[in-house]
């Protein structure tokens, strides 16, 4: 079975609440920043998510 190397993980960051998603985006496909409408549980509403830089220790 094939290494799977295109798929990296994305954090997706509301910038008011600072509520978070996490996903897997192909970089072949879309190399520019995701920004995708999400539900967001502090507001109750859907927010535009946009994708930050994944700070994983």
């Amino acid at each position: 079975m094939a290494k799977n190397t295109k798929r990296q993980l994305v954090v997706l960051k509301n910038k008011a609440t600072g509520s978070r998603y996490f996903t897997v985006k192909n970089t072949l496909n879309t190399p520019d920043k995701l920004e995708m409408k999400k539900f967001d549980p502090k507001t109750r509403k859907v927010e535009t998510f946009v994708e930050v830089k994944a700070k994983l220790n």
